[in-house]
């Protein structure tokens, strides 16, 4: 029976003032006890939040599960477990030689060798083209456990490889991070460009990729003002992906940085969550290709704040 019920089942002449503040004292306790208060409720968010990032780093394909990439030449690039192979496949998985990709101009083809055991998106087949990540979903190269794609980064093309085996997935026991504190929440104003700037970003392969920066945001932590410039990796669906580095890094935190998203600006406003700030994937693996921070994004200030670095390879 509920507190609020008790009117409809007892008779009206039960009440007196005693016990009338009886009843609503106990459905005050009744009420706060079912909602956590504001920093509560945001500490648990934080930490739904990171439960599931921690689940997808160690889920069978995730970041820890990368066991390879290999750039891939004009011409044909051979395939196999055989050594010197330019794809060279995990002793066991595939005959020595299975096939070859074949890189004409900025397309990628496979040609197999028949009854060599690999899978074409669950299908054997002997020749097929070959969509890179580039192009949204890559098709996906099977050999028993290990799966392999096309990624394209500017002008390289290169087989990535996965193994859920991986002795980094095997020996991850999670990532750590500072206490969740709702001072690193903070609302920052957007100030657009006048027109989206393209920013040639760095990448740890010595390169760089242009991404789209639609404006700065301007905020103040402990009491200072800051800026940071967010891109849009995605027009298709946007939000604002920010890299940045601070005091922490190469201290505490990562030494090439750290990954925050936020939404889009509503009304020239905009929620950077420091908590969220997460670790890229070169964090967890030397076959990630990683953007870096720009000059313009290194915070003077320690970000005591999110993910610190994990710090295993």
């Amino acid at each position: 029976m509920r507190i609020d019920d008790v009117s409809i089942i007892l008779p009206l002449r039960w009440y007196d003032a005693s016990m009338l503040r009886a009843l609503a004292l106990s459905s005050a306790c009744l009420v706060l006890s079912a909602i956590a208060p504001p920093e509560a409720a945001y500490v648990q968010a934080v930490d739904a939040w990171h439960a599931q990032r921690t689940a997808r780093l160690a889920a069978e394909d995730g970041w820890l599960s990368l066991v390879g990439l290999d750039w891939l030449q004009l011409g044909e690039n051979t395939l196999g477990t055989a050594p010197g192979s330019t794809v060279l496949l995990p002793a066991g998985t595939a005959p020595a030689r299975a096939g070859v990709f074949i890189v004409d101009g900025g397309t990628v083809r496979v040609r197999l060798v028949e009854g060599c055991g690999i899978l074409v998106n669950g299908q054997a087949v002997v020749e097929a083209a070959l969509k890179t990540d580039a192009d949204g979903q890559p098709d996906l190269l099977r050999a028993g456990r290990i799966a392999f794609y096309v990624i394209r980064r500017g002008s390289r093309l290169g087989i990535r490889m996965k193994d859920p085996e991986a002795p980094a997935r095997k020996a991850f026991q999670g990532v750590q991070r500072f206490p969740v504190d709702p001072a690193w929440r903070v609302e920052a104003d957007f100030i657009p460009h006048a027109t989206p700037q393209t920013r040639a970003i760095p990448t740890v392969l010595g390169t760089s990729e242009p991404m789209t920066a639609p404006g700065i945001l301007r905020f103040k932590l402990k009491g200072r003002t800051y800026a940071l410039e967010p891109l849009i990796e995605d027009p298709a669906h946007p939000e604002l992906f920010i890299i940045f580095r601070d005091a922490t890094s190469g201290r505490e935190t990562y030494p090439a940085g750290r990954f925050l998203y936020a939404a889009m600006p509503k009304a020239g406003k905009v929620i950077l969550d420091f908590n969220r700030a997460y670790n890229p994937p070169c964090a967890f693996s030397h076959f990630a290709t990683c953007p870096l921070p720009p000059k313009r994004n290194e915070l003077r200030v320690a970000v005591r704040a999110g993910e610190k670095d994990y710090g295993q390879h």
